[in-house]
């Protein structure tokens, strides 16, 4: 079912970008794009002439409550009486799976009634989705809306072939010329407009993607068509009657949307993410700061970031709940600062300095001082900070550069995962996940419901000290890295390392992939800490858009056969070089040959009868049946790892394959 999916996204939605280029709606100056291809006769061609035809050129709804600007990628009339604002990410399989709701929307309201504007919000987890957001925010900054909805098309529809190279390419078929899309790229031009976004999904509790703000009311989730339409057939009532009293058109959006946003309560991810019974084994380390006593009926593990404003919302109600069940409640602190909060690791750096100077009421009045100071954490504040508390900031400093808390922020951002907990503040009381911050009430509601159960296991006979550990062993465990089955490799596929090590890294590559070539120093840095533990494998995936991946790729398997794996490896290395000086066109894969010391002759012969495509192609097919999907793509015996991740993820899943043995 889920090829399905995937399948009829990509036809419907790729047909309509290959067709004639683009969708309709508000197109700041569009120099960069060329001429749209040959017109259609589609319902969605017609549309995009309507759309073009109805639109007013500049709108500015900057002041709204939920803003937007003429940053923002459009399709439809700005001043519509309804606006649809989606928060997506390129890589969030559910993001590519509610496309077909807001099509149809698209059909069914028309440019006229309904605006759809998209605001980037890459998740942490998924490697391609912030380099995915930036590229989009740049061929958007060059070519307007017409040029980022293509993009935006041919991305969702190759969702499994994210990376700089599928970007260029799509940058391409949207009708950027390549050198400048490049040149952009480099400069970061996206990157503050991601930034951005972020900034705004933050400020209005966005949590999880897709998620979407219908003049300001909330909707998260893959939702079918008909949940969008009762919202939007609602508001469509609720803006005639403004029209009718007055209010201007462009004035409709704002207005409504300042009513909605005040009525609305905070808003709740869907039931099946939050509420579905299951009690997760989540565990209390020694090195976690807890306030209450370790016999507490009720323990509320919470995971949070010191710059997230919700986190500091919570803040309020952590402290009444805590004057409600005094002694029965224990909360125990997990570090899980984001990676798109600049001051949070400082600002936990911080409280971690504080917990090992002055134990754990030296961390809490440092977490206190922390949220009270969150309106500005730079140095200055930490500072300020620092000598409150009587803790000199050279000492901060000093742990900032030694890296010596990322392990404690690496372990909560793998065990969130690992427990569904994909935002902040996310807290467990006695297992059961509770996202966000929720109101006080809720959060009594499910202590009261825990708080009884406990007290039927004490009456039970399970002991206090030990209840909590009871729970938690009895309570689902985190889920682990994904894992992958793939045919084996074979004699053919170039390897390093022990012939018997414990640990297998098959590396499925492309020599004219980038970010194939920039985890080369991080498998050499994984080689050399775990030498002895773990061998390395090659398995061939060229990319059908990489004119050259499959000459290099056969070129490789024909050194490997003449000369074995030591020139192999090397030759491999060379190949990647020439990424950056040389490139992959025949002459210089044959002089990088020449190189290694391989018979000419014979490697000319093996490239012109294409001798080893079919060992080349028996790679890709294992890798399309295992269903990877982007590039690099590792499988560390079978836990599988996409992207070009930091070492420290490298690290951690060698070493969970280790202890599995």
């Amino acid at each position: 079912m889920k090829k399905l999916v995937y399948l009829l996204v990509g036809c419907s939605l790729l047909g309509c970008a290959v067709g004639h280029g683009a969708r309709g709606g508000a197109q700041p100056s569009s120099a960069g794009v060329q001429a749209g291809a040959s017109r259609c006769e589609c319902p969605c061609a017609k549309q995009n002439e309507q759309a073009k035809a109805a639109v007013p050129r500049a709108s500015d709804h900057s002041s709204a409550l939920v803003p937007v600007t003429a940053q923002d990628p459009t399709w439809g009339n700005p001043d519509a009486p309804v606006t649809v604002v989606e928060f997506s990410d390129f890589e969030c399989p559910f993001c590519s799976r509610v496309l077909p709701s807001v099509e149809e929307l698209k059909r069914t309201y028309g440019p006229g009634q309904l605006r759809v504007v998209w605001k980037n919000f890459p998740l942490s987890f998924h490697a391609f989705a912030r380099p995915a957001s930036e590229a989009a925010a740049t061929v958007f900054a060059m070519g307007g809306s017409q040029a980022f909805w293509t993009f935006h098309d041919l991305a969702f529809a190759g969702q499994r072939s994210l990376g700089p190279d599928s970007f260029a390419a799509w940058a391409g078929q949207a009708g950027l010329a390549p050198a400048e899309f490049g040149a952009a790229m480099a400069a970061g031009r996206g990157k503050g407009k991601v930034d951005d976004d972020l900034a705004v999904g933050a400020r209005l509790n966005v949590q999880g993607t897709p998620n979407f703000l219908i003049n300001g009311i909330p909707l998260a989730g893959a939702q079918p068509a008909d949940k969008f339409k009762a919202i939007i057939d609602a508001q469509l009532a609720a803006a005639k009657v403004l029209a009718a009293s007055g209010v201007a058109a462009h004035d409709i959006y704002p207005t409504l949307c300042a009513q909605n946003r005040a009525a609305e309560k905070p808003s709740q991810p869907e039931a099946e993410e939050t509420e579905d019974g299951t009690i997760w084994s989540v565990p209390v380390e020694k090195e976690d700061p807890i306030r209450g006593p370790a016999d507490a009926l009720v323990t509320l593990v919470v995971f949070s970031d010191f710059q997230c404003p919700f986190c500091q919302r919570m803040e309020t109600t952590l402290t009444r709940l805590r004057q409600k069940y005094d002694r029965e409640l224990r909360v125990v602190w997990k570090d899980r600062p984001l990676p798109f909060h600049e001051h949070a690791i400082p600002a936990a750096v911080l409280a971690r300095v504080a917990l090992d100077k002055k134990g754990p009421d030296g961390f809490w009045q440092a977490h206190d001082a922390l949220f009270a100071s969150q309106a500005d954490l730079d140095e200055a504040a930490l500072k300020s900070v620092a000598k409150q508390l009587g803790i000199a900031f050279k000492d901060v400093e000093k742990a900032l550069a030694d890296g010596r808390y990322q392990p404690f922020f690496d372990t909560g951002e793998d065990l969130s995962q690992g427990l569904g907990a994909r935002g902040t503040p996310t807290s467990f009381v006695n297992g059961y996940r509770v996202v966000g911050a929720v109101p006080y009430e809720k959060f009594v509601a499910v202590i009261d419901t825990q708080l009884a159960r406990a007290k039927a296991m004490v009456d039970a006979g399970q002991p206090r000290a030990a209840l909590y550990h009871a729970i938690a062993k009895a309570g689902k465990e985190p889920d682990g890295p994904e894992r992958k089955q793939v045919d084996p490799p074979t004699d053919d596929n170039p390897s390093k390392g022990a012939p018997g090590a414990q640990v297998t890294v098959q590396i499925f590559g492309d020599y004219q992939c980038s970010y194939c070539m920039r985890t080369l120093p991080t498998l050499a840095q994984l080689e050399k800490k775990f030498a002895g533990r773990v061998r390395f494998v090659w398995r061939n995936y060229p990319l059908a858009f990489h004119n050259n991946a499959a000459l290099a790729a056969e070129a490789s398997q024909e050194v490997f056969a003449q000369k074995g794996a030591t020139a192999f490896w090397k030759y491999h290395d060379l190949l990647f070089e020439a990424q950056m000086v040389g490139g992959l066109e025949r002459p210089n894969v044959e002089a990088l040959a020449k190189k290694v010391g391989v018979d000419m002759n014979k490697f000319r012969a093996a490239l012109d009868s294409r001798r080893h495509k079919a060992l080349v192609d028996r790679d890709v097919e294992a890798a399309n049946k295992a269903e990877i999907g982007g590039l690099p793509a590792f499988l560390i015996n079978d836990y599988y790892v996409s992207g070009a991740q930091p070492f420290a993820v490298f690290e951690r899943v060698v070493s969970r394959a280790l202890a599995k043995l």
